[in-house]
């Protein structure tokens, strides 16, 4: 299997060379198309452990399931994309990483794009495989509330004693809590994860974040994992009570980890990225600061 995957590399296969004309060298396309399948992975795991879980009445996992397909998920995704996008799968990250100039803003409507079209056909590929589980579990009908609701196997929606205040914040600091943890991990100067190390890392924070934040809301955490599989059950049979529930839930998770993200990184980086003491300069030498900071922008990942 090696020697075959080697051939593959070196653009040989079946003992004849192997032309890779389709290779595509524009950067931009080869960012979004990284993007576009990590995030696909990444949501068909996740939403896939939901509905197993769901359909299967708990027969075939449970709450923590759906924190594990999420984790490992996203751990999967960082392997697939975080050399080539940084695997971003989260338009708050990616919105975060152009106002701290990590990012360039040209490439945030590229990359949330990417994510929004993954993340739609993920919801598609997943109603596809449990469609016959789901006409089972609910007899044909295709509710957003009830006791037999398949409208949260796709987006996320408020516990019923949750209000909007309360979900905002909620939102908020979930994603506060994920981007000060990102921003720890791919610090250079602190403790980063061990070079490798990084899919696993950010699969745990996810994990953590689900078994301590998730039941109020699902943590959703996230405007490209919620906003897609959203507009597909509106499409797909839900119709648009899935914008109207919970009080009008939908724009919480669309709005609220924007500010939550800029959060947590704003303050892992006021509370110690700058205090960092400054690194001995070496005549002659490139300024350690510049590389670190390049470091850093390419491995954050999630």
């Amino acid at each position: 299997m090696k020697d075959t995957l080697n051939s593959w590399k070196d653009g040989q296969a079946g003992g004849g060379r192997m032309p890779f004309a389709f290779r595509i060298r524009n950067e931009c396309c080869r960012l979004a198309l990284a993007e576009t399948l990590s995030t696909y992975v990444m949501m068909t795991f996740g939403l896939g452990t939901v509905a197993q879980v769901v359909t299967g009445d708990g027969l075939f996992g449970r709450y923590l399931s759906i924190n594990l397909g999420f984790g490992l998920g996203v751990a999967m995704g960082v392997h697939i994309a975080g050399k080539v996008s940084g695997a971003h799968m989260n338009a708050a990250v990616s919105f975060t990483m152009c106002l701290f100039g990590r990012l360039a803003w040209r490439m945030f409507p590229v990359y949330v794009a990417a994510q929004m079209l993954g993340s739609f056909m993920a919801a598609g590929t997943v109603f596809s495989l449990y469609y016959d589980a789901m006409l089972n579990y609910c007899g044909g009908n295709f509710t957003v509330a009830g006791p037999r609701a398949t409208a949260g196997i796709f987006a996320t929606y408020p516990a019923p004693y949750l209000s909007i205040p309360g979900g905002f914040l909620d939102q908020v600091l979930g994603t506060a809590m994920l981007l000060l943890c990102l921003m720890a991990l791919s610090d250079q100067r602190n403790q980063p994860a061990r070079a490798g190390s990084e899919p696993l890392a950010v699969g745990l924070l996810v994990l953590l974040l689900g078994v301590s934040m998730g039941s109020n809301s699902g943590y959703a955490i996230n405007p490209s994992r919620d906003l897609p599989p959203r507009i597909f059950t509106a499409l797909a049979g839900w119709g648009p009570e899935v914008f109207s529930a919970g009080q009008n839930w939908w724009w919480v998770p669309l709005l609220a980890p924007l500010i939550g993200g800029v959060l947590g990184a704003g303050i892992y980086k006021l509370f110690v990225e700058l205090h960092h003491p400054a690194p001995p300069r070496i005549y002659g030498a490139q300024p350690r600061e510049a590389e670190l900071e390049k470091s850093a922008t390419s491995e954050l990942c999630v």
